[in-house]
C-alpha cells in the first residue's frame, strides 16, 4: 500500500513539474512574441532604428547608454567650439582633396573642382569587372592632377579572396584597366604637387587600404575578423593622408567602426583620413589626439565591451570618469582658444566620412556639400 502511494506521489509530482515545464515554456514564448510585436510597433512608430545601419532614434540612445549619448553631444559641441584642428602651411599653395565614397556605381552629377580626388571604396554596387570598369573610367575623366582610390567590400572582384572568383569562371580574369587612377591595397604612394606660391614641389604621403570588419557572405572583399585586425603597425608613420574603408570606432560610425584602426590612428595622426562604409555617418569631424578626445573614445570603447549588460551602462559610475574629463579637457581647451587666444597645437587632424549616398536607399544625396572638401 505504501508503495503503491509512493509511485503515485512520484508520478503526481513528474506529471505537475512537466506541467509546469510547458507553462514556463508557453509563457516565454509569449513574452517573446510580444517583445518582438512591440519592437515592429516601435520600429514603424519611428520609434526605434530597424537594424544597426541606421542612425539611432533618441529612444535607441537613451536605451543603449545615457551617459554615452549626452557625452556624444556635449563632445561635438566642444569640437564645434574649438575650431579648426590645423592650418595649411603660410606661403604655400593649398592642396584641395575632393573625397568620395560608396558611390556603388552611381555617379555624383556634381563634383567640386581640386588637386586631389580620394574615392574612399564601394565603387560598384555588385562588383563585378564590368562595373568597376566604369566607375574607374568615369573617375579617370574627371580633372584632377591624381586620382587615389581604396576598394571596398562590395569591390569583390579587386580581392582574389572573394568568392566571387570561383563562381563567376573564366570571365572574371579580365584585368582592370586603371587609366591613371591609383589603387592603393595595403600601400603607400608619395604624390606631387605644383606650388603656385612659392614654386617647387609639395608632397603628400598617402596610405591606402580597404580592409573593413566583416559584415557580409564570402563574396565580399577585404573582410576581417574581431579577433583578427590587420591594422596594427601596418601604416607608415610619414603617412600624411590615411585612405581607408573602414570608420575608426566612435568616429562617425554608428558605433561600427574599428577600435585596432583607431588605435594606429594614435600612432600615425594623419592630417586628413578619409574613410566610407557607414553611409549614416557622412560628414566631417576634427580630431585633436588630445586629453579630451582619449576621454571620448575611452568612454566608447568602455560602453561597446561585450561584458557592459544593459543595467552596467545604464548606471556606469566608472564612465562618468570618462564623461568629466570630456567635460573639463574640453572646457580648458575651449577657454584656451577663445579667452585666452591660444593658438593651439596644429597637430590636430581631419576625418572624413566621404560616403555620398542617402542613407541605404540606393539613392544619391542631393544638395551641396554632398561630395566633402578638404584643404591642405
Amino acid at each position: 500500500m505504501v508503495s503503491k502511494m509512493t509511485n503515485l506521489l512520484s508520478t503526481l509530482h513528474l506529471n505537475l513539474l512537466t506541467l509546469l515545464s510547458n507553462l514556463f515554456s508557453h509563457l516565454t514564448s509569449l513574452f517573446f512574441s510580444l517583445l518582438s510585436l512591440t519592437h515592429a510597433l516601435l520600429i514603424v512608430l519611428g520609434l526605434t532604428r530597424p537594424n544597426q545601419w541606421e542612425p539611432p532614434t533618441f529612444l535607441d540612445s537613451l536605451l543603449y547608454s545615457p551617459l554615452l549619448h549626452l557625452t556624444t553631444n556635449l563632445y561635438q559641441t566642444l569640437l564645434f567650439l574649438r575650431g579648426h584642428p590645423f592650418h595649411p602651411p603660410p606661403h604655400h599653395s593649398r592642396i584641395r582633396v575632393v573625397c568620395l565614397s560608396d558611390t556603388h556605381s552611381l555617379r555624383p552629377p556634381s563634383i567640386p573642382t581640386g588637386d586631389l580626388l580620394i574615392h574612399a571604396g564601394d565603387l560598384s554596387a555588385t562588383g563585378t569587372f564590368d562595373d568597376l570598369q566604369d566607375q574607374i573610367s568615369w573617375l579617370s575623366s574627371l580633372p584632377f592632377r591624381h586620382k587615389v582610390v581604396v576598394g571596398g567590400n562590395h569591390d569583390c572582384f579587386l580581392d582574389r579572396a572573394s568568392s566571387i572568383h570561383r563562381t563567376r569562371g573564366q570571365k572574371e580574369k579580365r584585368k582592370l584597366d586603371w587609366k591613371g587612377v591609383v589603387w592603393l591595397q595595403d600601400e603607400l604612394t608619395t604624390l606631387e604637387f605644383e606650388d603656385r606660391e612659392m614654386g617647387g614641389k609639395r608632397k603628400l604621403n598617402i596610405f591606402g587600404s580597404g580592409w573593413v570588419r566583416r559584415c557580409g557572405g564570402d563574396d565580399f572583399a577585404f573582410q576581417y575578423d574581431d579577433e583578427r585586425p590587420p591594422w596594427e603597425g601596418r601604416i607608415p608613420v610619414e603617412t600624411d593622408v590615411l585612405v581607408t574603408h573602414c570608420p575608426p570606432k566612435g568616429h562617425r560610425d554608428l558605433l561600427l567602426g574599428c577600435p585596432s584602426l583607431l588605435a594606429e590612428l594614435w600612432k600615425v595622426k594623419p592630417k586628413l583620413h578619409v574613410f566610407g562604409h557607414v553611409h549614416h555617418g557622412a560628414g566631417v569631424e576634427s580630431v585633436f589626439f588630445d586629453e579630451c578626445q582619449a576621454a571620448y573614445e575611452g568612454l566608447v570603447l568602455r560602453t561597446a565591451a561585450v561584458e557592459m549588460s544593459m543595467l552596467k551602462r545604464w548606471f556606469d559610475f566608472q564612465g562618468l570618469k570618462y564623461a568629466l574629463s570630456v567635460l573639463r579637457y574640453g572646457l580648458q581647451s575651449v577657454l584656451w582658444k577663445w579667452i585666452m587666444a591660444g593658438p593651439g597645437s596644429n597637430n590636430g587632424g581631419v576625418l572624413v566620412n566621404a560616403g555620398v549616398m542617402k542613407g541605404n536607399t540606393g539613392r544619391l544625396r542631393k544638395g551641396r556639400g554632398t561630395v566633402k572638401v578638404v584643404d591642405l
